[in-house]
């Protein structure tokens, strides 16, 4: 039985790339994927060819990196990369090399990353070229770097955040050398673009073993650099009564170790919700927080904007971060503050957030049902009443144009979501009664014009 069976558009690249005289091999991800019985998700190949003749054999192509000897070649089931065997000069920037050299294929394995992804296959022959004891390392549940770690990290700082996402995503160790070189290189990562540090680490966040990828990224020193306000949270204790399982370091973890697959914002909002805390502890009667939901927001907008989030996420996780403490009361709401809760458009991001919350600490998830229960019972024309007067109508009632309509609409929406308004004259009448001093003449007690 093969290896792997590749798709119809790779194996077409390759075959013709082989009539064409060239070597022609998978390389990277699909091979380490294969090897580990997982389903590979991009199918990258390598060959002898330049780009220029990579181009010439197919019909759709695209140059997307020639310099690097990289082509993407559109097939009918896909999009494939295919890349020419290189060797790399010294990388400046942590990131490029200077210049890049056409190689062998045992040139090419060398300069790559970690072991598990510097393997070829060859399906014709159904054969692995594992140069760099690949296989070894999967067998072994090893994340190691090629060659001389810390030169391999150098190359591109990237790759320390790198070789934790692979070991959490794996369940694999770190082998001892490639991790002290990353205790060392950690402050280089500093260099590394703001936009490649956020997306490795939201690919951390929203895999199945977050928990695991930030306990390495905070003992491997990766955690101060890139995220030093979660960094902090370590060994700030909490009230045990509320959190038996420790600090709030250790509460964050239980929180991701608790939750499903997360959207990116969640997943941030999870690990930002907390923030706050170190900075806003004091002890009087207990372990106090007080204020730590709006200290955190705000320390959510500085991560959003530091790693450069779109307005839109930064939106989001500032929300979820900001409002995560409105449960404390939610009981006690008034019908009308309780509904726009509800519909606010993050709250179901919100309620998972609380869940997580809850589940991480006291286990208490009665307030979790009650939400629940609340948010079944509400038709969307409870939470969103239509509206029985607009700014036209109280004008012609005779309310002067300016700030005091949008006090009285809301006050009017207040009254429909209490559920003590529900047609148009019972509209008018409240905003007679309430606000009928505010008309030309003012009203008497009745509410007539004087």
């Amino acid at each position: 039985m093969p290896l792997m069976t590749p798709p119809e558009g790779a194996l077409r690249i390759l075959r013709t790339l082989r009539e064409a005289g060239h070597q022609a091999l998978l390389a990277g991800g699909c091979v380490r994927d294969g090897l580990m019985g997982l389903p590979a998700k991009d199918w990258d190949i390598v060959t002898g060819a330049g780009p220029g003749e990579v181009m010439a054999l197919f019909e759709r192509t695209v140059p997307v990196g020639a310099q690097f000897g990289v082509v993407r070649v559109l097939m009918p089931d896909g999009e494939y990369e295919v890349a020419r065997f290189r060797r790399d000069d010294a990388y400046l920037d942590g990131r490029r090399p200077v210049a890049v050299h056409p190689a062998s294929a045992e040139e090419d394995a060398r300069r790559r990353d970690f072991t598990l992804n510097g393997m070829f296959y060859d399906p014709a022959e159904d054969a692995l070229l594992d140069l760099v004891e690949g296989r070894r390392d999967i067998e072994a549940r090893a994340i190691r770097a090629i060659g001389d770690p810390e030169a391999r990290f150098e190359d591109d700082h990237l790759r320390m955040l790198r070789a934790v996402r692979f070991a959490a995503r794996f369940g694999f160790a770190i082998e001892p050398a490639t991790f002290a070189a990353m205790r060392k290189l950690a402050p280089r990562i500093r260099r590394t673009s703001t936009e490649r540090v956020r997306d490795e680490l939201t690919g951390m966040l929203t895999g199945d073993r977050a928990e695991g990828a930030l306990q390495l990224l905070m003992d491997a020193g990766l955690l101060g650099e890139v995220l030093p306000e979660c960094a902090a949270m370590e060994g700030v204790d909490q009230p045990p009564e509320f959190h038996p399982e420790g600090d709030v370091w250790t509460h964050v973890k239980r929180m991701f170790a608790a939750a499903g697959a997360l959207s990116p914002a969640l997943a941030w909002a999870v690990l930002l919700h907390d923030a706050g805390k170190p900075a806003t502890r004091t002890v009087t009667d207990r372990i106090r927080f007080n204020g730590h939901a709006a200290a955190g927001a705000r320390m959510a907008e500085e991560v959003a904007r530091r790693l450069r989030f779109s307005g839109e996420e930064a939106l989001r996780v500032r929300d979820l971060v900001a409002h995560h403490m409105r449960f404390m009361n939610v009981r006690q709401m008034r019908e009308s503050r309780l509904k726009r809760l509800l519909r606010e458009p993050f709250f179901p991001e919100l309620l998972e957030l609380h869940r997580l919350d809850c589940a991480a600490s006291h286990g208490d998830l009665s307030t979790y049902a009650f939400c629940r229960e609340k948010l079944a019972e509400a038709s969307a024309g409870e939470l969103r009443p239509p509206r029985l007067l607009d700014g036209h109508a109280l004008m012609a009632m005779g309310f002067p144009q300016g700030p005091i309509l949008a006090e009285i609409l809301a006050a009017l929406e207040d009254e429909q979501l209490e559920g003590r308004v529900g047609t148009g004259d019972e509209a008018r009448a409240f905003a007679e009664n309430r606000f009928g001093w505010h008309r030309g003449g003012g009203v008497d007690a009745g509410g007539a014009p004087l």
